[in-house]
């Protein structure tokens, strides 16, 4: 410390010169110091260094990893929770049945049995379930009793209203711009411009299941528009 002059009248040269005698101090690396006071002339002057060694300022490497880790973990869980919810919201209605399809649901969201729905429906009946992608889709009772090996798809190629059956009219009768369908979904009168979609129907381990139609519609001979 010889050589080094300490004014009274300089407060913060004091602070600042106590510093680097402080910092050049082998020791002063590794403990805090606390107050320095200083007496010149009835004044009292405070300083306080403080001084952290290098390696307490770098967290264990190992730790850090941990932490990390821990951190990851605990903000995957909440993730993949909400994830799930959304993909099964994302992804598109009903079951896969055989061959890729979806079995058919009746009215109130249950499988529809082909044995049951026979007993319950009468030769001719055209009755709405749910098909491919949630569509309505119109299941075809013929008059030998038997399940028709399509489904029709209910929603107008107009402008997309659910088109109901007509009894009566022996035809599908769309309510909201008058465009008709014969009884298999062939288009007879505008303004809808194609006849209504069709679904292959077939029957797997006693349950009924629409599968796409791809081949040529059968009843214009062209090839499936909605395919």
């Amino acid at each position: 410390m010889a050589g080094t002059v300490l004014s009274p009248a300089n407060p913060s040269q004091l602070c600042s010169s106590r510093s680097a005698i402080f910092s050049a101090s082998p020791k002063g690396l590794t403990r805090t110091h606390q107050l320095a006071v200083v007496r010149e002339k009835g004044m009292k002057v405070k300083c306080q260094a403080t001084s952290v060694p290098a390696d307490d300022r770098v967290p264990d490497m190992e730790k850090r990893n941990l932490l990390n880790l821990l951190l990851l973990g605990a903000l995957s869980l909440p993730t993949a929770g909400m994830l799930v919810p959304y993909g099964s919201f994302l992804a598109p209605p009903g079951s896969g049945g055989g061959g890729g399809g979806t079995i058919a649901k009746d009215a109130v969201g249950n499988d529809v049995i082909a044995e049951q729905w026979l007993k319950e429906h009468n030769p001719g009946d055209r009755t709405l379930t749910q098909g491919l992608k949630g569509d309505p889709t119109y299941l075809v009772v013929e008059k030998d009793r038997t399940l028709a090996t399509y489904g029709i798809n209910a929603v107008c190629t107009h402008l997309g209203c659910v088109v109901p059956w007509n009894t009566a009219e022996n035809k599908f009768l769309c309510p909201c711009h008058g465009s008709q369908y014969n009884d298999q979904g062939r288009v007879v009168r505008g303004p809808a411009p194609l006849s209504l979609a069709l679904a292959h129907c077939d029957i797997d381990d006693g349950k009924v299941v629409f599968v796409p139609w791809t081949e040529t519609d059968f009843r214009t001979g062209d090839a499936p528009w909605w395919a």
